[in-house]
């Protein structure tokens, strides 16, 4: 059904005379007339008839009338649900307890006009997909591994400097320590369950263990944070690593320690990536909010693979 004549019918129906509606609509009369006409013959029946105070609505006319008032609005709808602006923004974080999703939810306090859409993909093919797509508007990733560049039509810009911390159980021959030199890991079994070959995560582990010579262990079933905590706090022979801004609660008798890891500090580097032609003016509100609330450490102190984008 051609909408532009069912708006015509509604102006008609509201003004009483098709002069007026014609007036309104900015356009002529005899427009008024034809766009009538042709809805009627679409109809198949007759919706005004002609008075000397100007149009009636029929009996017909009238039944029409409170659904084309719908079809207005549902077009309405349509239309705003892409229009810049009008939508949420919508956000990949990977993880709930990650960074990235501790970036948005700052976002999300200093902006909260601001609707938003998180969702949580797994890999950077997938999110990078899904940006070009327009079924998300940005995502935070470590960016590209080597051999898998980004294409020129996505933009990323890095955000935030995550320092990794080692995560021991009570009886761990490092547990008492307040830091560690990433060469004092060398010879200590560092697990890692939730490696998966061929993720950008993965590749910046892998470059790590190159670099300084450490022993991460990828095997084994992934049951999540709460399973690996459990295991951590069990076994003194394991430890692990995660972000310094990892958000994780574990039961008071475990005993974890979080220490963190220098000489150099490896930190890992979150990147927002978007379409370059991404329209949604929150967006450029999300980057500029992350520009003035990114986090990062002198270079010389820290470690990051050569892969990653610089600041």
């Amino acid at each position: 059904m051609d909408l532009d004549t069912v708006r015509t019918f509604v102006a008609a129906a509201d003004a009483g005379q098709f002069q007026e509606a014609a007036a309104e609509l900015a356009v002529t009369q005899q427009a008024v007339s034809k766009r009538i006409a042709a809805l009627e013959r679409n109809l198949g029946v007759r919706l005004f008839t002609r008075t000397p105070r100007g149009a009636q609505l029929t009996i017909d006319g009238q039944a029409f009338l409170p659904h084309a008032w719908e079809l207005l609005r549902v077009a309405d709808r349509a239309v705003a649900s892409v229009r810049a602006g009008s939508r949420p923004l919508r956000v990949d974080v990977i993880a709930s307890r990650s960074a990235a999703s501790g970036l948005m939810r700052g976002f999300h306090r200093t902006h909260p006009e601001i609707d938003l859409d998180v969702v949580m993909l797994f890999d950077i093919e997938t999110a990078v997909a899904a940006i070009r797509s327009g079924a998300i508007d940005a995502s935070f990733r470590a960016v590209a591994a080597p051999g898998r560049p980004l294409s020129e039509d996505i933009e990323s810009v890095r955000v935030l400097d995550e320092p990794l911390q080692l995560l021991t159980g009570p009886a761990h021959a490092l547990a008492g320590a307040r830091s560690v030199t990433i060469a004092q890991l060398a010879g200590h079994r560092i697990w890692m369950p939730g490696l998966v070959p061929g993720t950008e995560w993965a590749t910046y582990y892998d470059d790590l263990v190159a670099e300084f010579g450490l022993t991460i262990e990828a095997t084994g079933p992934n049951f999540g944070s709460d399973a690996l905590l459990d295991t951590i706090a069990d076994t003194p022979a394991l430890a692990t690593f995660m972000g310094e801004q990892t958000r994780l609660v574990w039961p008071a008798g475990h005993g974890l320690r979080r220490i963190p890891v220098t000489g150099p500090m490896p930190v890992y580097p979150h990147s927002l990536l978007w379409h370059r032609d991404n329209p949604h003016p929150a967006l450029a509100t999300l980057r500029a909010h992350l520009a003035a609330t990114a986090a990062g450490h002198d270079a010389g102190g820290t470690w990051a693979p050569g892969w990653v984008i610089p600041h």
